[in-house]
């Protein structure tokens, strides 16, 4: 049983809460405010509770390996690169502090750029309701170091700063980190509003949904999905498979598939889910018609392709007119639907009407009393593209964390706070 903040009793309390503000940045702003926003019900209720400090913490991308790959893509362009400056763009939290605090409508006070350690004393000086933020976690080692030890003295420093953890950091919840998971060993944990919210809408998915249950997965490979798709064959009464994943599923079928996207290696597993869901009476819907084009490129003629088997010259890049049909009337009196990764490149305007149709039939489906669930970042990227997240019943701040949840693993994070 998951154990939450409203659990404790939180007046005079400092509490360090582990949040996640790995938002896109651009030039030291914040490009997507979406994991800011998410955070704010459980922080407010925080400080509504009289707690005398809250103390966040979060990681902000990874500095070294970002830096690495900025300089060696500016070395190949014959670019300088200043690695200062990138990582004060890219990776510093005061950016973040700073537009939180106007969310929030009161200061937000920076914990400096020397990093995580040593900051008891500078919490401890402030004002009762202050909100402390502190440097990205990702500056130091230990935050993801594979060594216990090592993880536990970042864990027990970040420890010494509150009387309870509160993690609402779902985004992070598959990660065994020390700021993530190790941290509870010293202090007790609670989930946050947040986190609460998620493991509600897609544990049960896993662990006994409302049925019929339509499992809807896409993106470019079978490879990143193998295990969420056996886990949802326990539940499903029908599988979509859609994207470039599902040209290796009509390969395996035996089917031309052009220049598509087609993960050879991955056939035999292909045929494997195949003969799965047949054994299981779980529908599998495949595209039935394609819209093409002679190059992966935002500028290519879309050519319909009216039929299973695509000419050689061709590569599918979106479902057509009757596999939209198609899915419209599978999806029809479902009482579940989970959706993870898009249907085709809806990135590309010319090849993004799949995707946006499937968006308006799962909506619409919510409309009817369907839970309607979504995790993964691009599928969330395309109900946000398209302005119909606040139509879902659910939209997942966590890809990674959602798709290890519905594969039926237990994720660090969220374990800590279980009772």
């Amino acid at each position: 049983m998951l154990k939450t903040v409203k659990s404790l009793d939180l007046a005079g309390k400092r509490v360090l809460m582990r949040v996640d503000f790995n938002v896109p940045m651009k030039d030291g702003a914040v490009q997507d405010d979406t994991r800011i926003v998410a955070a704010l019900p459980t922080i407010n209720y925080i400080l509504e509770q009289g707690a005398k400090t809250l103390t966040l913490v979060s990681h902000l991308g990874d500095p070294a390996k970002d830096a690495d790959a900025a300089r060696e893509k500016a070395e190949k362009a014959g670019k300088a690169f200043d690695e200062v400056a990138f990582i004060a763009g890219k990776c510093r939290m005061r950016p973040v502090a700073e537009y939180l605090a106007g969310k929030l409508g009161k200061p937000v006070v920076f914990g400096g750029e020397d990093g995580c350690f040593g900051k008891k004393a500078f919490i401890e000086a402030q004002t009762p309701g202050t909100v402390i933020m502190l440097e990205n976690t990702r500056f130091h080692k230990e935050e993801t170091a594979k060594d216990g030890e090592a993880r536990d003295r970042l864990a027990r420093e970040l420890a010494s700063y509150g009387d309870v953890f509160v993690n609402d950091a779902f985004g992070t919840a598959h990660r065994d980190h020390a700021s993530t998971a190790s941290v509870a060993k010293f202090i007790p944990a609670v989930a946050g509003f947040l986190m609460e919210k998620e493991v509600a809408y897609l544990e049960p998915i896993v662990t006994g949904p409302a049925k019929p249950l339509a499992a809807i997965i896409g993106g470019a490979k079978v490879s990143s999905k193998i295990a969420v798709l056996e886990s949802l064959l326990k539940n499903a009464s029908v599988l979509v498979v859609g994207g470039g994943m599902a040209y290796t599923f009509l390969a395996a079928q035996g089917h031309g598939t052009g220049k598509s996207l087609v993960e050879r290696d991955q056939l035999d597993t292909a045929k494997r889910i195949l003969a799965a869901a047949d054994k299981a009476s779980v529908r599998v819907v495949l595209p039935v018609d394609h819209l093409a084009a002679e190059a992966f490129d935002q500028a290519a003629k879309p050519v319909p392709v009216d039929g299973l088997d695509l000419p050689a010259n061709l590569m599918g890049l979106d479902v057509g007119e009757k596999t939209i049909a198609l899915y419209r009337k599978t999806l029809e009196g479902m009482k579940t639907i989970v959706w993870n990764g898009p249907v085709g490149v809806f990135e590309f305007d010319a090849f993004s009407k799949g995707t946006e149709e499937l968006a308006r039939i799962v909506a619409d489906a919510t409309g009817r009393g369907c839970i309607t669930v979504v995790g993964g970042g691009d599928s969330v990227a395309a109900v946000n593209k398209f302005g119909l997240a606040d139509r879902m019943s659910h939209v997942s701040t966590g890809g990674g964390a959602s798709l290890e949840l519905l594969e039926g693993r237990k994720l660090p994070g969220i374990e800590v706070c279980k009772a």
